[in-house]
């Protein structure tokens, strides 16, 4: 089960859409296209194709199941007193200092480079149940790494 935002959820959706309406369809095309070219034996080209053809149909059994699993969660109705899923934690690096703000999500909807990161990581592991004015001791490949927590919003 993987509990995601109402965002998270579309965007998955959407994303499945494409693959099954143009990807597909583009995938399809390229086959009956080295199809016609010929001996099927020495054709890398429909080689190719049926490989990409396997690849897109694995993503999308698993987008399938991830999509039939979802739980969305209703963000209103969240509790900002503690650190949980969907949460956006403001925390302070007690060693240096650094401030640095992180949205808890799904494995799914994590992404770096947007400051979302997976449930799963040890960071956000640290981070889960905590109050604002805690300090978490993580450790992470580095080494561990001592943050509190500034704020929680949602």
């Amino acid at each position: 089960m993987a509990y995601m935002s109402e965002e998270g959820y579309n965007k998955l959706v959407a994303e499945l859409r494409e693959m099954e309406t143009v990807q597909r369809p583009e995938i399809s095309r390229q086959i009956a296209e080295a199809r016609d070219k010929g001996d099927l034996s020495e054709n890398s080209e429909y080689d190719a194709a049926k490989e990409a053809q396997g690849m897109l149909e694995l993503k999308i059994s698993n987008l399938k199941a991830i999509i039939s699993e979802a739980k969305i969660i209703d963000t209103s109705k969240l509790d900002t007193s503690t650190v949980q899923i969907l949460s956006k934690v403001e925390m302070k690096n007690v060693k240096n200092g650094m401030k640095m703000v992180y949205t808890i999500v799904s494995e799914s909807e994590a992404n770096l480079k947007e400051g979302k990161i997976s449930v799963n990581t040890p960071i956000a592991q640290g981070l889960l149940g905590k109050k604002v004015g805690d300090v978490a001791e993580i450790t992470i490949p580095q080494g561990k790494i001592t943050l509190e927590i500034v704020n929680i919003s949602f």
